[in-house]
């Protein structure tokens, strides 16, 4: 039971978090994933490698400390945890294992003067309301998921039935399960889970649906990224007929039911969830822009499918920016990057809009700034992170 002074205690450590948090959790980290190697396929080592998800870890931790005794103040963050954690198949045996490199990494990084008995103990209560409540909810949506029409729990077996190349960058799996038995719904903006096994390891990501389900079979359209370990081995040695462990659809990052004006900026791959967001909202009457923006023609994957809905629905009206000019392909509407100036050219006049964007993460903040400025409300501003939630 977390005690209002164990809830002190825990408010107290917030300065040394705010100074010191990246470092705690980057400790955790080799000690969590050197220490218990059935962990390792849960985590991207990318974003390991890159300080993303320590950063990650450390902007959560701080601020569940500070909001300790408020935890309603957390917002979204929860609830992008838990789905994130359900996509990946976090379950209750995880989280002694992680609660354990927690806390010694607070002994290792904070020092015995400061990581007091008391202290430690504290934030192992905390930790341990924490798991309750994130093992609690991930347990209602695995529940929910396997009791739903054409859901399931764990991995599921499906089989690649098609393979197609998009852009120089980007190519499409489809899949449709093995056993031939209905599949499970989404909302337009989730993802799904993937767990392979890369020369004898087992590796899993989450990628987003890049199209409504149909014919019993999900889409991710999927990016080859230099090094990138899942997306090389799905682009290079992944064929028709293969199979593949799939984890049943996540995510709150999600169209919402609404009658504004409907805009969709995207940039590079962040394409993809937008795509099946495009089609949901064409099966409505609200007014729709859809913003893309890529280095070059060459590598702008769906612009044909695109261009050929908005000949075919006048709600939609569509946008292409390229960094570039390959010379080659069809012309975009403007060269250059994302600015203020242009954005607020092609979005609606109604600033009363619904706005989603994804893509690169300096992309997405300047995004965030420019739809700011142009007037469009903040709560009607939404995004998502292919990884580690961050800080825009």
């Amino acid at each position: 039971m977390l005690t209002a002074s164990d809830r002190a205690i825990v408010k107290s450590t917030v300065p040394l978090l705010e100074s010191g948090g990246e470092a705690l959790t980057t400790h955790f980290y080799k000690k969590l994933l050197g220490r218990y190697p059935q962990v390792r396929p849960l985590f991207n080592q990318a974003h390991q490698a890159s300080g993303d998800q320590p950063r990650a870890l450390a902007n959560g931790v701080l601020m569940y400390a500070r909001h300790i005794d408020q935890l309603e103040q957390l917002g979204d963050l929860v609830v992008k945890i838990i789905n994130k954690h359900v996509a990946l198949q976090i379950l209750p045996e995880h989280y002694p294992l992680v609660g354990e490199c927690l806390l010694e990494a607070i002994r290792d990084v904070l020092g015995a003067e400061i990581a007091t008995d008391e202290v430690v103990a504290a934030w192992g209560k905390a930790y341990g309301q924490l798991a309750e409540i994130l093992i609690a909810a991930e347990e209602q949506m695995y529940e929910q998921k396997a009791r739903a029409p054409g859901g399931w729990r764990g991995g599921r077996e499906f089989t690649v039935v098609a393979k197609i190349r998009e852009s120089e960058e980007i190519t499409s799996f489809y899949f449709a399960p093995a056993d031939g038995q209905p599949i499970l719904d989404f909302t337009a903006g989730q993802y799904i889970g993937l767990q392979l096994t890369v020369d004898g390891q087992e590796v899993r990501r989450n990628y987003s649906l890049s199209a409504r389900a149909r014919n019993n079979q999900y889409r991710i359209s999927v990016k080859r990224e230099p090094g990138g370990r899942a997306s090389n081995y799905l682009h290079d040695r992944v064929h028709i007929a293969d199979s593949v462990q799939l984890f049943a659809p996540s995510g709150e990052f999600t169209l919402r039911d609404s009658d504004k004006p409907l805009v969709l900026i995207s940039g590079g791959v962040g394409i993809t969830p937008t795509l099946a967001m495009l089609e949901a909202a064409l099966a409505t009457s609200r007014a729709i822009h859809f913003i893309h923006c890529a280095r070059n023609g060459a590598v702008h994957a769906f612009r044909q499918w695109v261009d050929d809905l908005a000949g075919k629905h006048p709600q939609l009206k569509r946008f292409y920016l390229y960094q570039e000019d390959d010379g080659v392909s069809p012309a975009a509407d403007g060269l250059g990057v994302l600015d203020k100036t242009r954005l607020e050219q092609w979005l609606p006049e109604d600033r009363d809009l619904d706005a989603y964007f994804l893509g690169p993460k300096g992309f997405m903040a300047a995004v965030k700034r420019q739809l700011k400025a142009a007037g469009v409300p903040d709560a009607q501003a939404r995004y998502e992170f292919f990884g580690p939630a961050s800080d825009l």
